[in-house]
């Protein structure tokens, strides 16, 4: 039993209605800032837990919850004649399997309309309690934001019964190994670990011993000085007022303890090891063990090369018997937990590396330059280190000094894998530009490309101009059609020899020197002290 899709409805940056399927094992999702990964996770955990943040969402409703533009087109509609009904949430979780287990949940109570097992976790209007409430504060006119106080939150099957999260045989865990949240100088989270990773004799051990240890606290002789002063000076009718510790409930040394690691708190080590070891305490913890989802946000935070390998290791021994959903921004956690269970994400468009024809090509590649594609606002693609560095001076000619990833434009060397590169950007709407040598074949390169025509967020930029001469280098007649010649011809011997620092005598010499040079010639480019002139292809690519 598995989650095997999620959809979400007006949940945070999710607008309208999104979906993404999920595998039975590992899914690593990849995607921007503000791309929408954690808030996938955050949405299965609330559709299974009722839970947002540790807390319970029903006590704990917000505006914010709701995506700002559908939020701000209902604001903007209450002042029309035809005001939008009050926006909803909803989060619809799809499962795999069958059995007794999943017996109630199953009916075709979901946006699909069709006979499956899942849950809907739903924040809408109470209409039935509050309509003439609502309706009275339209009247009034001053509406600017949902209006939460009339909104309920509920948890239903697909066979349209209210259930509990105890109903649902699906158990998640989330692990968020960067947060950090105190209360009295304890971190909530590894202390929450801790709890439920003890059984309940254990529990009931620790409040007896806090609470020996308050009796001692407070037969202190001098604390009795103390709180005697504080009754004096408090004049407060004849009870007395002193200072203790919390014992107002059986649980209140879980807010009174600390955690030491090696006899330091626990918030004072460094934040990998505090990484290290929340993520690894989840993964051990009682509770987390029964989980059957694993629901994990960007493992790689705050960690190095060798211990993200650590971390690598143990999340793979866990994925064994259990769903594991992952969001990341690191190639090393994508390569290792394996590329073939990417999901891109960008702009609520979701891709699977399974789903595209290069996928065998992506599935061996490195997995870094994949995720430089994805993860950029826009990308200029080029065929060697040569072409990129010439760009990437182009660019900063032209913008002040600034290099391309300084605006978010990832500069990215792919070999002759344009084509392949192209299907990513493609189903994912990347921005993209290609810089390419024409060879002397313009017509072959647009039949290359016919895919990508008009694409408007894609561009082939190349040499439309043939050129041609005598020279020959061994037997083979010298190719005045690459980016080497066409930077000779846009400015000239007299301005490129000496940046080379070289003594040519004509423009085939330099030639010669620049095709057995291309990469120290281009650094020379790169770092020279003097603009330069740039053909018109290259200029085109750097407008992207």
């Amino acid at each position: 039993m598995r989650i095997k899709k999620i959809k979400i409805k007006n949940f945070k940056c999710y607008a309208g209605t999104f979906e993404v399927l999920l595998n039975e094992g590992v899914n690593i999702i990849v995607g921007g800032n503000e791309s929408g990964k954690s808030t996938i996770l955050e949405a299965i955990h609330l559709a299974l837990t009722g839970m947002l943040n540790g807390r319970h969402i029903r006590n704990d409703l917000s505006s914010y919850l709701f995506n700002l533009a559908v939020e701000s087109s209902y604001v903007k509609s209450l002042a029309t004649a035809t005001p939008l009904p009050p926006p909803s949430i909803l989060i619809e979780l799809f499962f795999s399997g069958d059995g007794k287990e999943f017996a109630d949940l199953e009916g075709d109570g979901n946006s699909d309309t069709v006979k499956g097992s899942g849950v809907a976790y739903k924040i809408e209007f109470d209409r039935e309690n509050y309509g003439d409430a609502y309706a009275e504060l339209i009247k009034t006119g001053g509406l600017k934001s949902i209006p939460v106080e009339y909104y309920s939150a509920t948890m239903a099957s697909f066979a349209r019964k209210g259930i509990t999260a105890r109903n649902i045989p699906i158990k998640s865990a989330f692990i968020d190994s960067a947060s950090s949240r105190f209360q009295n100088g304890s971190d909530v989270y590894i202390s929450r670990i801790i709890r439920d990773s003890l059984e309940e004799k254990e529990r009931a051990s620790i409040s007896q011993a806090h609470r020996k240890l308050r009796e001692a606290f407070t037969e202190d002789a001098a604390l009795k000085l103390i709180n005697a002063k504080i009754t004096a000076a408090a004049k407060i009718s004849k009870k007395s007022v002193s200072v203790s510790v919390d014992l107002s409930s059986q649980t209140a040394w879980e807010s009174s303890l600390m955690t030491y690691i090696d006899n330091i708190p626990f918030h004072y080590i460094g934040k990998g090891e505090q990484c290290i070891i929340k993520t690894k305490l989840a993964l051990s913890s009682k509770k987390n063990g029964e989980a059957t989802t694993l629901l994990i946000e960007e493992p790689e935070n705050h960690l190095s090369h060798g211990r993200l390998s650590q971390l690598v290791r143990d999340l793979s021994s866990e994925k064994e018997n259990k769903q594991v959903i992952i969001s990341t921004h690191s190639s090393f956690v994508a390569n290792k937990l394996g590329l073939e269970n990417l999901v891109l994400l960008r702009q609520s468009r979701v891709v699977r590396i399974g789903e595209l024809k290069s996928n065998e090509f992506f599935k061996k590649l490195a997995g870094y330059d994949t995720l430089r594609l994805v993860l950029a606002k826009k990308a200029i693609l080029v065929e060697g280190d040569s072409d990129e560095l010439v760009v990437q001076r182009a660019y900063m000619d032209t913008h002040e000094g600034r290099l391309p990833i300084e605006d978010e434009i990832d500069v990215i060397s792919v070999g002759t894998s344009f084509l392949r590169f192209l299907e990513l950007a493609k189903e994912l709407k990347v921005p993209v530009a290609v810089v390419t040598d024409s060879d002397g074949k313009p017509e072959a390169l647009r039949k290359k490309y016919v895919e990508y025509e008009g694409i408007d967020h894609i561009k082939i930029c190349f040499d439309e101009v043939v050129d041609g001469g005598d020279l020959k280098i061994g037997n083979r007649p010298f190719n005045y059609n690459t980016l080497e010649p066409k930077l000779l011809k846009s400015n000239g011997l007299e301005v490129l020899a000496p940046m080379f620092g070289i003594k040519a005598s004509s423009d085939d010499e330099l030639h010669i020197h620049m095709h057995a040079n291309k990469t120290d010639c281009a650094l020379a480019i790169f770092s020279a002290a003097r603009k330069i002139n740039y053909p018109d292809f290259i200029v085109d690519a750097i407008a992207i």
